[in-house]
């Protein structure tokens, strides 16, 4: 080995040999000393990334408990809140509707609250429905409508309550709803492998802001919008006085602005006899929207009527035109 001096049996070492080999071991000495102190350098430097990392995820921890409690804080709720929203809590409604198969479904929004939808799978789908509903009851009100979507126009759906809706938690808010729509969408890629701008997004009444949301920030493979609005204002300017929407409005879901951000099929259908939300602000939000697209009047209808024959006809070729689009 090079740096070491072999003496023969017998031998005594001479001086410079015996020199030569006290400097090699003190050298070899300092080389460990070196590693043991650079050892313990490294040790002590991950000890204090680890107590580092742990004070980051504590203060993480905490940061979500915050933000958690103020969505559970029924003080969060605005004037524009309570007028607009109108949940109904579980167990109000039926949980257990006779010859509709379906799965629970739990998944948790950004700000930490665990909500809760149903899951209505096709074995043949041809194309995934995130349905947003309106602002009143729950996805139980809504029963005979997803299985009505899924057994005739051959899709699978997924309808997910509000916070504060149904079995959801948290404390209804318009902002905290657009968080909801999101981590829906999510939610539902993530279950069936699919990017989120392959997902048909449909929205009814207060939901079709929703999907117009999802829709402009994130694309989708086609949007159904059924007897929804312009924007928020709008409707409640038909309501109630000018000067009392504008003073207490704050999320004003200004879907006129994002339907024009959307670039993908749009199907819209509204009754002419609209109470509630009135034909005309449909009609406003149809104009600033981007071909290609379809509005169908039902005629007669209002607000929570069932929609025409023309209609399902024309939500069945847009449903047969999107798998047209995806087959090309």
């Amino acid at each position: 080995m090079a740096g070491w001096v072999f003496m023969r049996p017998g031998r005594s070492m001479d001086r410079p040999a015996k020199d030569e080999l006290e400097q090699v071991i003190n050298e070899q000495r300092q080389r460990i000393q070196s590693l043991e102190l650079a050892e313990a350098k490294a040790d002590e430097k991950a000890a204090d990334l680890a107590r580092q990392l742990h004070a980051s995820e504590r203060r993480i921890t905490e940061q979500r408990q915050i933000i958690r409690d103020h969505a559970l804080d029924e003080s969060v709720r605005s004037a524009a809140d309570l007028l607009a929203l109108f949940p109904a809590k579980f167990p109000d409604g039926n949980w257990e509707p006779a010859d509709l198969d379906f799965e629970d479904c739990w998944f948790q929004t950004i700000d930490g609250l665990r909500l809760h939808g149903w899951y209505l799978g096709h074995e043949d789908p041809r194309a995934v429905v995130l349905f947003a509903h309106g602002n009143a009851g729950n996805l139980s009100h809504r029963a005979a409508h997803v299985r009505f979507l899924r057994d005739r126009f051959r899709v699978s759906v997924f309808v997910f309550d509000y916070r504060g809706y149904g079995r959801s938690e948290g404390v209804p808010t318009v902002d905290g709803l657009v968080r909801d729509a999101r981590a829906a969408c999510d939610y539902l890629a993530k279950r069936e492998g699919i990017a989120k701008d392959e997902i048909v997004l449909l929205g009814r009444s207060l939901g079709g802001a929703l999907a117009v949301r999802l829709a402009s920030e994130d694309g989708a493979r086609g949007v159904i919008l059924e007897s929804t609005f312009s924007s928020l204002s709008d409707v409640a300017k038909t309501h109630f006085p000018r000067v009392l929407v504008d003073f207490v409005l704050t999320n004003d879901l200004d879907s006129a602005s994002g339907i024009a951000k959307y670039q993908g099929p749009l199907l819209q259908g509204h009754g002419d006899a609209d109470q509630t939300i009135p034909y005309s602000l449909g009609r406003k939000l149809f104009d600033a929207a981007n071909e290609p697209k379809t509005f169908v009047t039902l005629r007669g209808r209002d607000h929570n009527d069932p929609p025409t024959d023309e209609y399902y006809q024309a939500l069945e070729e847009f449903l047969s035109s999107l798998a047209s689009r995806s087959s090309s």
